[in-house]
């Protein structure tokens, strides 16, 4: 029984000393994932930057957020500066906290009302009377675009769904950008070759 576990833990031991020759593979991937979705997000936000100092904004079918012009000026900012920074992999456990902060500012603000979902589902364990409704809705319109439009060819890249904008991708974002937070940017990154450089 002593040799059965000590040819395990030599088994597991080699297993992690060869798995450790990759373990830049994961921050990098986090990186490489995140980096489109703030690079998209900010430029979209700077392109039509009084739009969104109005939807920071205004309470009515905005945010209402004190000092929108900052507020979204910060916002925009973070996220284009977020996503050169992760590309590169410099400075990744500092700027992985504005930019967490940015993703549970949006989850508070923007996307909790509408619960757990991005996507809107009618069953399941996450699902709610505004998904289930919204599931209605969307059965609806398929039988009309069934009856009365090309459906084969609207639905040939992907079926149709409805968005329910839920905090799912907000808090999965923070999720990553927290795991950055304690892996670091990884062997191949900037952060990685200063580091030894002023180590030696």
């Amino acid at each position: 029984m002593n040799k059965l576990i000590d040819m395990m833990a030599d088994t597991h031991a080699f297993f992690l000393e060869k798995i450790r020759l990759l373990d830049f593979i994961a921050p990098l991937l986090l990186r490489l994932y995140l980096v489109p979705i703030f690079w998209m997000a900010g430029t979209k936000k700077l392109a039509s930057m009084e739009d969104t100092i109005a939807w920071f904004g205004n309470p009515d079918w905005g945010l209402g957020m004190p000092l929108p012009g900052l507020m979204a000026y910060l916002a925009t900012f973070t996220e284009i500066i977020g996503a050169i920074f992760l590309f590169f992999g410099i400075s990744v456990r500092w700027i992985s906290i504005p930019l967490m902060f940015t993703m549970f500012i949006a989850a508070v603000s923007v996307h909790w009302e509408n619960g757990w979902l991005a996507i809107a589902e009618g069953s399941g364990f996450f699902a709610s009377d505004r998904t289930i409704a919204a599931i209605d809705k969307l059965d609806r319109a398929k039988s009309i675009l069934q009856e009365n439009a090309n459906y084969s060819w609207l639905t040939e890249n992907g079926s149709l769904v409805i968005l329910n904008n839920g905090i799912e991708f907000a808090t999965t974002y923070f999720i990553m950008l927290l795991a950055l937070v304690y892996l670091g940017a990884g062997k191949l990154s900037v952060d990685h070759l200063l580091h030894k450089r002023f180590m030696n």
